[in-house]
């Protein structure tokens, strides 16, 4: 099991504000500490529009990777026609490395289904579908339990707290693979059909489930709703930054530790990645994997980049899964982007032409390249093939399987020729490629 890492002192606590209770599935404790007076608010006081304005006012941003605005899908998928409307959690937590999904469901359980009923009431949703990894047991265990305490005091199930409406929720296990972690693909799956990706739009907050309206979020986003409905939009706003309100898991790991914190958005790198403990004083860093396997590679200078969304993207990472990885000056870069990149295709779907072949073609050039047998083209080929793919991928996927790649040409361009026209690897960890002069391990 994954630790909770410490925080500075000071720093909030909204996803994780009831972790650490000895029982996370007893209802009374949680009750005591905040749990579902969220939703009591909701139903006796705001009502649905007031609801959602709220969620817009905080400014909070789905936390699966994407940052898209929350409360814009509420109001699609509140204003759109139709006899009826889901709300799909996605827990499954696609990265294979990552646990920062499952900590929190295992940790506070009513956190997520507080915040799946305040959106399924807001939107006038009748069911909650959970979506969790299949060998997730402890997750959903806890869930399970949770759900049928809340049940049965009146939180979820039939007329919630004398409202009138019904909000079912169920846990459904799935597996598969990384792409699940697009909600499309993730609709797909809990249809039983192919997952794969569909075109947008429409969108699915218009046509989801069913052909339904179906909003999709990730836990984090949900289990912040209830803290936001408590503590008022303003004060969600405050924490992080403008552009990026409130806090984020992130499952930091160095040579010296691994573990999940929470961290308000905005905060520097450098102090993330601080939260897993100094490096051996023999070692330095070299490189920072930002976004789990197809996230950015990042270089020691760029550790003052704000951990947000936008700060990230412009860098050349991304919020991704959550993952922040610091590889010391043993690791090859162009080693590292590579086995990354094969991840991702391995993963890809096939369904598009740069999906099925581009992604295959990257791995191609950058398999040449450390088994010492590179073309002078080379880095050409891998920025022209990559800046193609993200033109016309379909979905985010195949964009960012490109990133690893295309972060460490950007950061690391100087290692990468090393290999290309030289036909040697600074790091000596390429082989049959002779160790470039002065290496060390």
């Amino acid at each position: 099991m994954v630790n909770r890492l410490k925080t500075p002192k000071g720093w909030p606590a909204i996803l994780l504000e009831r972790a650490g209770a000895a029982d996370p599935t007893d209802l009374d404790v949680a009750v005591r500490a905040g749990a579902f007076e969220g939703l009591r608010r909701v139903i006796r006081n705001l009502g649905a529009t007031a609801t959602i304005a709220t969620i817009a006012s905080s400014g909070l941003r789905g936390r699966g990777g994407a940052g898209f605005p929350a409360a814009a899908k509420w109001r699609l998928a509140a204003g759109t026609d139709a006899p009826r409307r889901y709300v799909v959690v996605n827990g499954y937590g696609a990265d294979p490395a990552t646990r920062t999904d499952e900590f929190l469901l295992e940790h506070d359980p009513y956190a997520v289904i507080e915040g799946a009923a305040i959106a399924a009431f807001a939107i006038g949703a009748g069911e909650v579908i959970i979506a969790v990894r299949s060998d997730a047991t402890t997750a959903i265990a806890r869930l399970g339990s949770a759900i049928g305490s809340a049940t049965e005091a009146g939180f979820i199930g039939f007329d919630i707290l004398g409202s009138g409406m019904d909000i079912t929720v169920t846990i459904r296990p799935v597996q598969g693979a990384y792409m699940l972690g697009e909600e499309t693909v993730l609709l797909k799956a809990l249809a039983g059909k192919r997952g794969q990706p569909e075109q947008r739009p429409p969108h699915p907050a218009e046509s989801g489930l069913d052909g339904m309206p179906t909003l999709v979020h990730n836990v984090q986003t949900l289990a912040a709703v209830p803290w936001i409905i408590r503590n008022g939009a303003t004060a969600f706003a405050a924490i992080g930054t403008p552009d990026s309100p409130g806090t984020i898991l992130v499952q930091v790991r160095t040579p010296s530790g691994d573990g999940i914190a929470e961290v308000p958005l905005g905060t520097p790198l450098r102090d993330v990645i601080g939260l897993g403990g100094r490096l051996p004083a023999s070692r330095s860093i070299k490189a920072v994997l930002v976004g789990g396997p197809s996230g950015g590679l990042l270089p020691p200078d760029m550790l003052d980049t704000p951990y947000a969304f936008d700060t990230l993207r412009e860098a050349g990472a991304h919020i991704g899964s959550g993952s922040v990885v610091v590889a010391d000056d043993r690791a090859c870069v162009v080693d590292l982007a590579r086995l990354l990149t094969r991840f991702c295709a391995g993963e890809a779907c096939g369904k598009t032409i740069p999906c099925r072949i581009g992604t295959r073609r990257l791995v191609e050039i950058a398999d040449r390249v450390v088994e010492g047998r590179p073309r002078p083209t080379d880095a050409t080929l891998l920025e022209d093939l990559s800046a193609d793919i993200v033109a016309s991928a379909l979905c985010d996927h195949e964009r960012l399987t490109t990133l690893p790649l295309s972060s460490g040409m950007r950061y690391f361009r100087s290692e990468l020729d090393e290999h290309i026209l030289h036909s040697a690897c600074p790091a000596g960890v390429c082989h049959p490629i002779a160790v470039a002069a002065g290496a060390t391990r």
